[in-house]
C-alpha cells in the first residue's frame, strides 16, 4: 500500500420508514476535500474523547468487548458506536440517545431550540458530547445501532481511511438537518432513488456510498434491516478494499471477488 496511514472512522446510515420503503438521510459536502461536493452519510474519524471510559458508561446495551468481537478488533471496538452518535449529533443534529428514565427527546418541537444550542457549542468546542449527555441524563441507543459494512480507502488516494459503516434506526421526533458548513444540504430519500440519482449524474457518490445504498433494498422495513445485520457476526462483514489501476489507458476498479483483484 502505498500510504501507511489510515485513519479509523464510522459512518451512520440513519434509516427510517417511508411511503416508498425504507428512506436514508444524506447529506452533501462542501467542496472541500477530500469529500468535495460528494453525497455521503454522516460521519468522520475517531476522536480520542469516543475512547473515553466516561462515554462508555452511557452505552448501556453493549459492552466494549463485545462491540470489539462484532468489529473484529482487540478493544475500543465501542468508540465506533460513540463516533455514529457524535458525528451524526455534530453534523445533522439527530441524537441516537434517550433519557435514562427511557423518556424520548423531542427535537422536533420542545426540545428543539436546547438542543440546537448543544449542537452549536459542541461544534465550537464550547462543550463535550459526554457533557452533554450528562447535563441531560441521556443513555445512547446503541441497541437501535447496528455494524453495516467495512470500507478501506484504495491505496493511491491521498488520505485513507479504515471506515465501518453502521445502521441506525431515526428515533421518534427528530428530523435532521445539515450544519451549512461542511455540509450544504441534506434530504430524506429512499435507497433506490438515491441509487437512480447516482448513475443519472443528479447526485454525485462514490462506490462505497452506493454498495451501502444497494444494501438498504430488499427490506419491508427498518426494523427487519436493522434485525437482520444484528444477527451477523465480523466474519459475515469482511473489509473491503477498492483496487484502482489503468489498463490500456482507461482506470478499472475491481472489489474482493472480481475476476483479476487478487493479481493487482
Amino acid at each position: 500500500m502505498s500510504n501507511e496511514i489510515i485513519t479509523p472512522a464510522a459512518t451512520v446510515l440513519v434509516i427510517r420508514d417511508g411511503k416508498k420503503g425504507i428512506e436514508v438521510f444524506m447529506v452533501e459536502r462542501s467542496n472541500k476535500p477530500p469529500f468535495g461536493n460528494l453525497f455521503v452519510f454522516p460521519g468522520g474519524k475517531i476522536d480520542e474523547s469516543d475512547s473515553d471510559p466516561r462515554a462508555h458508561s452511557l452505552c448501556k446495551s453493549i459492552s466494549d468487548e463485545a462491540a470489539s468481537t462484532l468489529l473484529g478488533i482487540n478493544n475500543n471496538g465501542l468508540s465506533y458506536w460513540i463516533a455514529c452518535v457524535r458525528e451524526c449529533f455534530e453534523e445533522v443534529g439527530i441524537l441516537l440517545a434517550e433519557k435514562k428514565d427511557g423518556s424520548k427527546l423531542n427535537l422536533n418541537e420542545s426540545e428543539k431550540s436546547k438542543y440546537q444550542q448543544y449542537r452549536n457549542d459542541l461544534l465550537e468546542g464550547k462543550i463535550s458530547f459526554y457533557d452533554i449527555c450528562e447535563l441531560e441524563g441521556l443513555e445512547l441507543l446503541t441497541e437501535n445501532i447496528a455494524p453495516f459494512s467495512h470500507w478501506i480507502t484504495p491505496a493511491l488516494e491521498v488520505k485513507r481511511f479504515d471506515t465501518r459503516f453502521f445502521i441506525a434506526c431515526l428515533p421518534d421526533n427528530q428530523t435532521g438537518l445539515h450544519d451549512g458548513n461542511e455540509l450544504v444540504n441534506s434530504l430524506w430519500i429512499s435507497a433506490e432513488e438515491a441509487i437512480k440519482k447516482a448513475y443519472s449524474g443528479e447526485m454525485n457518490m462514490i462506490m462505497p456510498t452506493i454498495k451501502n445504498l444497494e444494501q438498504c433494498i430488499g427490506y419491508s422495513s427498518t426494523h427487519e434491516l436493522l434485525m437482520r445485520q444484528q444477527e451477523l457476526t465480523n466474519e459475515d462483514i469482511p473489509p473491503i478494499l477498492p483496487k484502482f489501476f489503468k489498463e490500456d489507458g482507461n482506470w478499472v476498479g475491481l472489489l474482493p471477488g472480481d475476476e483479476g483483484y487478487d493479481n493487482h
